[in-house]
C-alpha cells in the first residue's frame, strides 16, 4: 500500500480556499501521480465529498457515482464521530473512543439505527431510481473533503468488498491516524495535506472558507455536472 502526499503541505493549515479549489488542486495532483488512468470510477461520499468528486471525475474523465456512508455521531457533539455505518447496516466502531465515552451497546445500536435511516433517505434523494455505475473490475477512487478519524471512509471501503480491481482514496486533507487506519485496506491513498492530530484535528482547518453543505447543495452539484 502506498501513501502519496505533498510533503510541502504537511501539517499546514488553511491551504484551500474552498472545496472547489481543493477539488482542482487534488485533480492536478492525481493527473501527475496516478498510474491507473483507465477504467476509473470516482465515488464521492455526500455531502462534503460531492463537489470534489464531481471535479475529479470531470477532469480525470472518469465515471462518477455516490457512495452513501455516514459517521455515527457522538450524542452530545454531532460534529465528532465514534464509528460509521454502511448502506447495508454494517457498523465499524472506534472501540477506544466508545470505551472512553462509556457508550452502552444499546445506545450505540440506537444511534446507528438513526444514521442508517438517514443513509436510506439520502440514497432516495440523491440517487433515486437511476442505474448505478458498475464498479466490477474497475479502478475506484473514493473521495471525501477530508478524513478525521477515517472510519467513514473505512466503511466505504468495506462496503465495496472485492468488486473493484483496485480501491484508492483521494482527499485534500487527512489526519495521520486516519491514514494509518486505512493504509492496509486500500491500494493507495492520495492526500495533499496530512496533519498531526495534536492538539486536535478538524477537516475544516484545511479550508479558508468552510460550511456544512445542504441536500440542496448536493443536488445542485449533481445537476451542474449532469449526473442527474
Amino acid at each position: 500500500m502506498t501513501v502519496i502526499e505533498d510533503l510541502t503541505l504537511r501539517n499546514k493549515l488553511h491551504i484551500f480556499k474552498d472545496r472547489k479549489h481543493a477539488g482542482h488542486a487534488l485533480s492536478k495532483f492525481l493527473e501527475e501521480k496516478l498510474k491507473e488512468k483507465e477504467n476509473l470510477v470516482v465515488l464521492a461520499i455526500p455531502r462534503g465529498g460531492v463537489p470534489i468528486g464531481c471535479i475529479l471525475a470531470k477532469e480525470l474523465r472518469a465515471e462518477f457515482d455516490l457512495i452513501v456512508v455516514r459517521k455515527i455521531p457522538v450524542p452530545w457533539n454531532p460534529e465528532a464521530g465514534f464509528g460509521a455505518i454502511t448502506p447495508d447496516g454494517e457498523i465499524f466502531l472506534d472501540d477506544e473512543v466508545v470505551k472512553y465515552l462509556r457508550l452502552k451497546t444499546e445506545e450505540v445500536k440506537n444511534l446507528a439505527k438513526k444514521v442508517l435511516e438517514e443513509i436510506k433517505r439520502r440514497e432516495k434523494l440523491f440517487l433515486g431510481n437511476r442505474k448505478r455505475v458498475d464498479i466490477t473490475n474497475k479502478n475506484v477512487i473514493l473521495v471525501d473533503d477530508g478524513l478525521a478519524t477515517g472510519f467513514t471512509m473505512l466503511a466505504a471501503v468495506k462496503f465495496l468488498k472485492d468488486k473493484p480491481r483496485k480501491i484508492m482514496i483521494a482527499v485534500p486533507t487527512a489526519s495521520r491516524g486516519a491514514v494509518s487506519l486505512l493504509t492496509k485496506h486500500v491500494h493507495a491513498i492520495y492526500c495533499l495535506n496530512i496533519r498531526s492530530e495534536l492538539p486536535y484535528f478538524a477537516v475544516a482547518d484545511a479550508y479558508v472558507n468552510w460550511r456544512d453543505l445542504t441536500d440542496d447543495d448536493v443536488i445542485q452539484y449533481l445537476k451542474k455536472y449532469h449526473y442527474i
